[in-house]
């Protein structure tokens, strides 16, 4: 069995692409139970409600994460150098 390797140039569109899809999943999960509780059909609602969500959810992940990363290194101590 072998494994997929993606280029380490792409690290950022992959990180994004998993990024998004996990969250955009469990948020639009979430939010059709809330609105429609454990209906028949929710499947289907909720991988309707996903695909809009992960449409918008992946390319504002990768225009944010640069943001996020800076506002994360800002906030994080440094190692102090020996």
């Amino acid at each position: 069995m072998s494994s997929i390797q993606i280029d380490k140039k792409y690290s950022r569109l992959v990180f994004a692409f998993f990024m998004a899809g996990i969250m955009s999943a469990v948020m639009s999960l979430f939010v059709t139970v809330m609105n429609l509780g454990l209906v028949d059909g929710l499947v289907l609602q909720w991988l309707s409600a996903w695909a809009a969500s992960f449409a918008l959810a992946f390319p504002v992940t990768l225009t944010i994460a640069p943001m996020v990363n800076r506002m994360a290194a800002f906030v994080i101590k440094a190692e102090a150098s020996i």
